[in-house]
């Protein structure tokens, strides 16, 4: 991977670009709650809000160890899980709701934003969401289907360098 991120870093050279287009190597990723997710605790629950925290890092992670795109002496990676829309009702929300069924489903989705901050200081913003919006993708899903999705469809493009700043 590193040979890619040189390979671009010539490419954007050779067309008279400041910077490559993807990123240095990661060396830590760190992930928050956002606070207008943070608020929505009391109803989704926060078991279920740390659950999908510890998701969305293992996802970057994992993403980012297969394309050889960690490293020593990279960029960290602050991530804020700043929105998340389950499928199905969590357990809090089943225990708070009489007459709430598991059954129920709907669309769900998540957004995340954060940066990319480099040893030298300068920094990326890193910003993606994605929400379903056709309710009969939804009818097999379970509680987090679409967010779980929303952080694996970013983690891949993040680990080619695609999702700093997009959507």
């Amino acid at each position: 991977m590193k040979s890619l991120f040189l390979a671009a870093a010539l490419a954007a050279g050779a067309a008279g670009a400041a910077q490559a287009a993807t990123p240095g190597p990661i060396s830590e990723v760190t992930v928050t709650i956002g606070p207008e997710l943070e608020a929505k605790a009391d109803t989704y629950g926060r078991r279920d809000l740390d659950m999908l925290a510890k998701e969305l890092k293992r996802d970057v992670e994992r993403s980012l160890s297969r394309t050889g795109a960690i490293g020593p002496d990279g960029a960290a990676l602050h991530l804020i899980l700043a929105d998340a829309q389950p499928n199905r009702p969590t357990f809090k929300q089943l225990g708070d709701r009489v007459g709430l069924s598991f059954s129920s489903f709907g669309v769900g989705g998540a957004a995340i934003e954060g940066a990319a901050v480099y040893p030298d200081g300068h920094s990326d913003p890193v910003r993606y969401r994605w929400y379903e919006s056709d309710i009969r993708q939804s009818v097999g899903a379970w509680t987090w289907s679409d967010a779980t999705w929303t952080f694996q469809r970013f983690a891949d493009r993040l680990a080619r360098g695609d999702a700093y700043a997009e959507r």
